[in-house]
């Protein structure tokens, strides 16, 4: 046992009792979450504008502060951008994590010296409690690699800015840095292609003990690796033993990427964004994630099919209850408040508190008044793929309108790694899965207004070729499950098959 896995497991001990003591406490420490976060924000612009200094108790908070989205928070932004100081939180943000929103263009969320913790040392937790469960610390001795945007800062408003996955890469520990891949240099281009190129050139001869990354991109990483040496992940690294991911519901992807690495190997799921960090797998035995409740994040939750009305139910997390849909609202010590980060969870247990990212506000399908949520397009597909021993690359979903005497219906977009043997079939049982799970869409399926859903096969590497076309391979980007309207849908038609 080499120095690092060998200091790393009292660390990991220590840790995780904490993140135990944690479980019991959790919504006391929201409590106390809250009242710091007002106190500490009564003097700043927004503070002021929102009468923190009366603000005693949660509905008194619930009251004076609605809840917004980022184009409603841009007018605080912008006064960052000129240089004013105290705006949404204390001073000025040391960071913009730099982002792009599927409505509001460009986004910059501010990273502040009180948040900054939150983003370092929740990734770390999650590594320290799967060190503790399972004994394993001697990943810690081998190369790691995060697949990651470029660490490179520009300055917007005076403030360094970046993806927030490049401003972490300048916050890695010295004693990591020795075992980080790939260099600096590689990190910082920019084309996912060349960068990847790169990657494979440098990693291929390393001793690779973790992999961490969005699952699409972590899987284009493993095919270029395998075209190169032929050999499958674990030939290729054979003491790689822990898979990071998150971005993305893992299971859609889980079955190609263990196919690819020749085994099943322990895998942790994250649920990170440029606004928090919010949860992470804390176990290999139980489901979910577990809420990061103590970490300078007051979390409020709006159920799911209230989110866009005017004054929506808002609750505090000694209120939810387990399967319930919520849309997730944060209050942290970046100077965020009432924010709609645009992510639905559903919550699997509340001792402790475990969700599921179940879906994204605004990626749903309701051209039809079925209000369609990922996670209900993912476990439909899912089901029907094990059935037919199908495995599927990439997916989405989108509403065809009919326009003529024919009826409407879903239509959707699959790269198949492996072709159904019928797919008259296969689209038949997504869709005979999706009416369970969705009573809105089977009232409409038996009431004849929808007709079933249909597949349109896209070519091997479509959904690669597609993101490329619109700038967004690679890195943080991710392809939406569902549309509630045609453009995704109609970019996609250059690149199905015949």
């Amino acid at each position: 046992m080499k120095i690092k896995s060998f200091l790393a497991k009292p660390f990991a001990s220590y840790i995780h009792k904490q993140i135990k003591k944690g479980m019991e406490t959790a919504v006391q420490d929201q409590q106390s979450i809250f009242a710091q976060l007002i106190k500490d924000a009564a003097k700043t612009e927004f503070g002021k504008e929102h009468g923190f200094a009366d603000i005693k108790t949660y509905e008194d908070f619930v009251k004076q502060v609605p809840i917004r989205d980022y184009e409603a928070f841009k007018v605080y932004i912008e006064r960052i951008k000129e240089g004013k100081h105290n705006v949404l939180w204390k001073g000025q943000p040391i960071y913009f994590a730099k982002t792009s929103g599927t409505t509001s263009g460009v986004k910059y969320i501010p990273i502040t010296k009180d948040s900054i913790p939150n983003h370092i040392n929740t990734a770390r937790n999650a590594l320290l409690c799967y060190m503790a469960e399972t004994g394993n610390t001697q990943f810690a001795d081998g190369k790691l690699i995060f697949l990651s945007g470029s660490p490179e800062l520009e300055r917007v408003g005076g403030i360094p800015t970046g993806r927030l996955s490049g401003i972490v890469n300048h916050h890695v520990p010295k004693y990591l840095r020795s075992n980080q891949m790939p260099s600096y240099e590689t990190n910082c281009i920019e084309e996912w292609e060349e960068k990847l190129d790169k990657i494979v050139e440098e990693t291929i001869n390393q001793n690779m003990t973790l992999i961490s990354g969005i699952p699409p991109w972590m899987q284009m990483y493993f095919d270029r690796l395998t075209e190169k040496s032929g050999k499958k992940i674990s030939e290729l690294f054979p003491q790689f033993s822990v898979m990071v991911q998150g971005g993305v519901n893992f299971e859609p992807y889980k079955a190609k990427l263990y196919e690819s690495i020749g085994k099943k190997i322990d895998c942790i799921e994250l649920f990170p964004a440029s606004e928090g960090f919010f949860a992470f797998q804390d176990s290999q035995h139980e489901e979910g994630l577990l809420l990061n409740t103590n970490s300078g994040i007051f979390f409020e939750f709006v159920p799911a099919g209230e989110i866009f009305n005017a004054n929506p139910t808002r609750l505090s997390l000694k209120d939810v209850k387990v399967g319930e849909n919520y849309a997730l609202i944060i209050n942290n010590n970046a100077g965020l408040w009432g924010y709609n980060i645009g992510d639905t969870v559903k919550f699997l247990s509340t001792n402790p508190y475990r969700l599921i990212v179940s879906g994204r506000t605004k990626h749903f399908i309701s051209a039809f008044g079925e209000h369609v949520i990922g996670e209900e397009v993912e476990a439909a597909l899912l089901k029907a793929a094990e059935e037919e021993q199908v495995k599927v690359t990439e997916f989405t979903v989108a509403p065809m309108i009919a326009q003529d005497a024919g009826k409407s219906y879903h239509e959707w977009f699959i790269e198949f790694e492996n072709t159904p043997a019928d797919m008259n079939r296969f689209a038949k049982k997504i869709n005979e899965n999706l009416r369970t799970k969705n009573v809105y869409y089977d009232d409409l399926i038996a009431g004849n207004i929808l007709q079933q859903l249909k597949i349109s096969a896209v070519k091997k590497n479509g959904f690669i070729d597609y993101m490329k076309s619109i700038g967004k391979l690679g890195g943080q980007n991710k392809l939406p499950r569902l549309s509630n309207d045609r453009k995704i849908a109609e970019a996609l038609s250059d690149f199905i098959e015949n």
